[in-house]
């Protein structure tokens, strides 16, 4: 687990890489079929669904392993090895995420096993290589790392606001609109700064910044 702790985006890093569309490929070795699955995802919740379809699209496999990582602190990850060999599948397949510093996104790798053993060696250069394939098909991107604030202001301000939701490319997580509005906003971290000159130059809109 030490050596998969590895990855880590710093706090100063405005960019992270993820994967834009979700791709395939398949690898074979000695009568094994390995069936890769490379996707996008922005929560556990989201992995899990996606887990649960290729169970049932691929029942007659014998394993499904996967790893994903989610967020840029290093810290929110998992690798499964679904019955092979511990540290054969799963650690393969996260180690390919993080040698293209591939956040928010997953990979599930089913294999219908060929009648061979392939033993440890051979497992993971198995689930690597597939992982491999798969994360070349699919185009890697980059994305501004987002920092979240919570903003108070009069309903009568929305227009000012809105402006400057666009102007810095902001995402709005949360809006609550009365006469009263509190919006949450993911800010691109590289626009911070005059992101928050600009909240403070303007009259009546009251902001913080969020724990992430």
């Amino acid at each position: 687990r030490d050596v998969l702790k590895e990855f880590q985006i710093t706090d100063m890093r405005e960019f992270y890489n993820t994967i834009e569309k979700e791709a395939s490929a398949e690898y074979k070795d000695r009568g094994s079929r390995f069936i890769v699955y490379a996707f996008p995802i922005s929560s556990a919740e989201d992995f899990k669904k996606r887990l649960k379809t290729l169970k049932e699209e691929h029942s007659k496999a014998v394993h499904h392993c996967f790893a994903y990582r989610i967020g840029t602190d290093g810290n929110n990850f998992r690798a499964g090895d679904d019955g092979e060999p511990s540290g054969s599948a799963g650690k393969p397949i996260l180690g390919q995420l993080d040698s293209k510093e591939v956040v928010n996104a997953a990979v599930v790798v089913v294999r219908y096993f060929g009648g061979t053993l392939l033993g440890v060696p051979g497992l993971i250069n198995a689930y690597k290589t597939v992982t491999s394939l798969a994360l070349q098909m699919t185009p890697i991107i980059q994305k501004p790392v987002l920092v979240e604030y919570e903003l108070q202001f009069d309903y009568t301000l929305m227009n000012e606001v809105m402006i400057v939701v666009k102007r810095f490319n902001c995402v709005v997580l949360v809006n609550e609109m009365q006469l009263f509005c509190r919006m949450v906003l993911g800010v691109p971290k590289n626009e911070e700064a005059l992101f928050i000159q600009k909240l403070q130059d303007a009259h009546g809109i009251e902001f913080k910044k969020r724990n992430s």
